[in-house]
């Protein structure tokens, strides 16, 4: 994993880009050619039609969504880092994350196509899951930063921005976590369900591999 992100460094930066987004154009082929047909099946519609996609105000299409501009966060927090420390450790998990997260956030694009229905929805983030959260400064989810989070992160280097990566991350881990979660305990279909319950096991994961990296370098969790 290591020599592989040593080779993208070398590549100039669009070109580092593009090879790091191929996992979830490939995530997106996947689903819509194998996965997704049965996410339309095997869930419970409704109507009672085995055949019928879940509505625009299901919490797939809900979860799908909100999940997906939450792990476009991540993301983009992650590329920040990436180029704002030389620390081997911190850059690994950035690339890690970059990558499972973009993946998974192309098959949740890929259920969408699938289903006809749109990527973005009037309703407030969350609503299929009743939850109240107030979006502030960018800040549309439980854990997500703010606009002036991000900005503060692109100011920092070296440890500092480690540091304060760390932080977030840990945070946005735990909003996703809750998000996740929510989504398992009311699915309706086992596909999205079980994606679902890999990303809770795989946050919870890294969320115990941050809070010991923060301990290495003398810092802790903010929330």
């Amino acid at each position: 994993m290591t020599g592989g992100l040593e080779q993208a460094d070398e590549q100039p930066e669009g070109r580092r880009r593009r090879a790091l987004w191929w996992p979830a154009a490939l995530a997106a082929v996947v689903a819509l050619g194998l996965g997704v047909p049965a996410l339309v099946s095997s869930g419970t519609p409704a109507a009672g039609s085995s055949s019928s996609a879940p509505s625009t105000d299901s919490a797939e299409a809900g979860f799908a969504r909100d999940m997906a501009a939450h792990h476009q966060q991540a993301i983009d927090m992650s590329f920040i880092v990436r180029d704002r420390t030389q620390d081997q450790a911190v850059r690994t998990l950035a690339f890690d994350i970059i990558n499972t997260q973009a993946n998974q956030r192309g098959m949740l694009m890929g259920f969408l196509d699938q289903w006809g229905l749109t990527q973005a929805s009037p309703s407030k983030p969350m609503a299929w899951m009743g939850h109240t959260y107030e979006a502030h400064d960018g800040s549309l989810m439980p854990g997500m930063a703010t606009n002036t989070d991000l900005e503060r992160l692109r100011t920092l280097s070296g440890r500092d921005a480690e540091v304060f990566y760390l932080q977030l991350m840990i945070a946005h881990h735990k909003g996703g976590v809750e998000m996740a979660q929510a989504y398992v305990d009311a699915a309706k279909n086992d596909v999205e369900k079980r994606l679902a319950q890999t990303m809770v096991n795989g946050q919870k994961a890294e969320i115990d591999l941050i809070t010991g990296m923060l301990t290495e370098r003398g810092a802790q969790p903010t929330s």
